[in-house]
């Protein structure tokens, strides 16, 4: 059985809370955003789009697992959690400025983006050696 430590839970919880979030999140904008969002695709351009975008979150979400798993991947892992949740975070709150306050869903997720981007960034300035 594999024992894990305290040091292992404060840098790797917010990888595995991301991957929960963002694979189900993924498959409704791949399969059927408007079961839980405010979109209405009518072009196949507009559905190729959110296809990427699923393949694109899955993608990231496939890194994140091996980063819990596979030490050699943990800083990579960490890094590309911060920046894609720090981007998201950050291009909502722009779009509140430019576009106006989106569905309780959106608000939701950009606070919960920021913060996980921000425990990110605090994880890799605070828990981790150089030679992970």
């Amino acid at each position: 059985m594999m024992k894990i430590n305290n040091k292992e839970i404060i840098t790797k919880i917010h990888l595995i809370i991301s991957v929960c979030i963002v694979v189900p999140v993924s498959l409704f904008y791949g399969f059927n955003p408007s079961a839980q969002f405010d979109i209405h695709l009518a072009t196949i351009d507009e559905h190729n789009f959110f296809k990427a975008i699923m393949g694109l979150y899955l993608g990231f979400s496939v890194l994140w697992i091996l980063g819990v798993f596979k030490t050699n991947y943990l800083k990579m892992a960490l890094v590309t959690n911060m920046i894609f949740m720090l981007g998201l975070g950050f291009g909502r709150l722009l779009s509140f400025t430019i576009d106006g306050v989106p569905t309780f869903g959106y608000k939701f997720g950009t606070i919960a983006e920021l913060f996980l981007g921000f425990y990110g960034l605090w994880v890799i300035l605070h828990h981790t050696s150089t030679d992970t």
